[in-house]
C-alpha cells in the first residue's frame, strides 16, 4: 500500500482556514497519476482537511517538503518510520537542502520529478530503490499524466487547478523558482491543456502557473482555443505583460475573471532592491486601469519587509491600493528562502533570527531584522494592512474605482473580511 501527503503545520492551517479560496496543491494528485494501480494501492491525504492514518500500515508515505513545513515532515516522517513504513521526500526544500531533508527519510527526489519520480516507483516495487534521485535531465512538458483528482476528497469547490507552463523568465531575489526548477521557462502543448481543462467538472478552475504570461505568443494560441469551452477561471501574472491589450482582451473572452498580479511594493526604490526592476510603479495606474478596462479583476501580491520600507509603508500601500481600486490583496511579509540571494544577504548581515523553518512562512512570523523598524513593527503593521484593507470603507472605495464584476468582487471581500475579522494581533 502507498500514500501521498500533502502536508500543512497546525499554524499555517489555522491561518488557512480563515481564508475565503483555497486551491488543492497540485502536486500529490499530479504524482499519482505516474503510479501504476496494479502495483500499488494509492491513497492521497491532505492535512488541509484530513488527518494522517497513522494506524494502518504502509509500505511506502511520499510527502513533498516545503519550507515552512520541513520540520513538520520530519515528525511526520519519524513516527511513519518507526512503523516500518518506508518514507520518500520531495519538493521545494529537499531540492532546496537535500543534506538536511535526506537525514529525516529513506529515500530523496532532488529536482523535478517527472523522470525520476518514476524510476524510483520501479526501483522500489523491484525492492533495489537508492537512497537518492537526483533530476540531471531538464523534463519536457509533453505527453503529462492528468492529475488524479478523483482521489482529491472532500474539495468539492476546489479540486481544479492545472499548470500550463513551469518556471519563470524572471529572477527577484526573494524568490526560489530559479533555485527549484531547471532551465529554461517550458510550456505544455496547448491541445493537452485544453483536454485536461475539458474533463474538469467544475466551470471553475485556476491555472497554477507561476508566470502565465510567461510566454506571451504561446498564451495568445491557448486562450484561443480556451475560450470555446466557456469556462471562468484566474491566473497568476507579470503586471508589466498586462500592458498587452490583444492579450487582455485574450484572456476576457476565453473567461478570465481574476488575474494574480505581483505588485509587490508602490516603492521603486523597494523593486529595485530586490531585482524586480520589471515593475514600474508609475505604470500601476494605466495597467490596472487597463485590466478593469477588460473587465477582469485584479488581486495583488504585496510584500512588506523590503529594507527601504519604513513604518509609515502600511499606510501608503492602502491608500495607493484603494486610489487604484485594486480588488483583493495577498499580503506577506518578506521571506528569506534558502538558497534565494535575499537569504544569503541577511545571513552574511547576521539579521536572520531563527533557523526554524516553520517561522519562514511569509504569514505569522517575522524571520529577520528589518532595517527601519522592529519585527514587532513590522507584524503589527502587515496585520494592520490586512485588516484595513478589507474595512467596509476600503471595500467600497476600491470597488467604486474598479466597476469590474461588482457582485463577485463584493462576495470575494466579504469573505476575506470575515476570515481576518477576530485575527489576534
Amino acid at each position: 500500500m502507498f500514500f501521498s501527503i500533502t502536508p500543512e503545520n497546525k499554524e499555517i492551517n489555522r491561518f488557512r482556514k480563515k481564508q475565503f479560496n483555497n486551491f488543492i496543491q497540485i502536486t500529490m494528485p499530479y504524482l499519482a497519476a505516474f503510479i501504476d494501480e496494479n502495483k500499488y494501492e494509492i491513497t492521497l491525504v491532505d492535512e488541509y482537511n484530513q488527518k494522517i492514518p497513522f494506524k494502518k500500515q504502509f509500505d511506502l508515505a511520499a510527502i513533498t517538503v516545503n519550507t515552512s513545513n520541513a520540520l513538520h515532515c520530519y515528525n511526520i516522517s519519524e513516527r511513519l518510520r518507526t512503523q516500518n513504513t518506508r518514507v520518500v521526500m520531495g519538493g521545494p526544500h529537499a531540492t532546496l537542502l537535500p543534506e538536511e531533508v535526506k537525514k529525516n527519510c529513506d529515500h530523496i527526489l532532488i529536482g523535478e520529478g517527472e523522470q525520476i519520480w518514476p524510476e524510483f516507483l520501479e526501483d522500489f516495487y523491484k525492492g533495489n530503490a537508492r537512497t537518492e534521485y537526483i533530476c540531471k535531465v531538464v523534463p519536457d512538458l509533453k505527453n503529462l499524466p492528468v492529475p488524479r483528482r478523483d482521489l482529491i476528497k472532500n474539495r468539492p469547490f476546489s479540486k481544479g487547478a492545472v499548470i500550463s507552463s513551469r518556471g519563470c523568465p524572471y529572477s527577484c531575489s526573494y524568490c526560489n523558482l530559479k533555485q527549484i526548477y531547471c532551465e529554461p521557462f517550458r510550456t505544455r502543448p496547448v491541445q493537452e491543456v485544453i483536454a485536461e481543462i475539458k474533463a474538469i467538472r467544475s466551470k471553475y478552475f485556476v491555472f497554477w502557473d507561476d508566470n502565465f504570461f510567461g510566454d506571451v505568443k504561446y498564451t495568445k494560441e491557448l486562450l484561443e482555443e480556451l475560450k470555446k469551452l466557456n469556462k471562468r477561471w484566474a491566473a497568476q501574472v507579470t503586471l508589466d505583460r498586462c500592458r498587452d491589450h490583444t492579450l487582455l482582451k485574450l484572456a476576457k473572452a476565453a473567461g478570465c475573471i481574476y488575474l494574480f498580479v505581483g505588485i509587490e511594493s508602490f516603492s521603486q526604490d523597494s523593486l529595485g532592491s530586490v531585482n524586480k526592476g520589471i515593475n514600474v510603479v508609475e505604470r500601476y495606474k494605466s495597467i490596472i486601469h487597463k485590466i478593469h478596462e477588460n473587465g477582469i479583476c485584479v488581486q495583488a501580491g504585496i510584500i512588506f519587509g523590503f529594507d527601504t520600507d519604513k513604518k509609515d509603508i502600511f499606510q501608503k500601500t492602502l491608500e495607493a491600493c484603494n486610489d487604484l481600486g485594486i480588488d483583493g490583496v495577498t499580503v506577506s511579509i518578506l521571506t528569506p528562502l534558502p538558497k534565494t540571494p535575499i537569504y544569503t544577504r541577511l545571513k552574511e548581515e547576521n539579521r536572520l533570527v531563527t533557523d526554524d523553518w516553520s517561522c519562514f512562512n511569509g504569514k505569522t512570523e517575522v524571520a529577520f531584522v528589518p532595517r527601519n523598524m522592529s519585527r514587532e513593527e513590522l507584524f503589527e503593521g502587515y496585520m494592520w494592512f490586512r485588516k484595513e484593507f478589507y474595512s467596509f470603507k476600503s471595500i467600497f472605495a476600491r470597488l467604486k474605482k474598479s466597476k469590474t464584476n461588482i457582485l463577485h468582487n463584493i462576495i470575494i471581500n466579504l469573505g476575506y473580511k470575515l476570515s481576518i475579522r477576530g485575527t489576534k494581533t
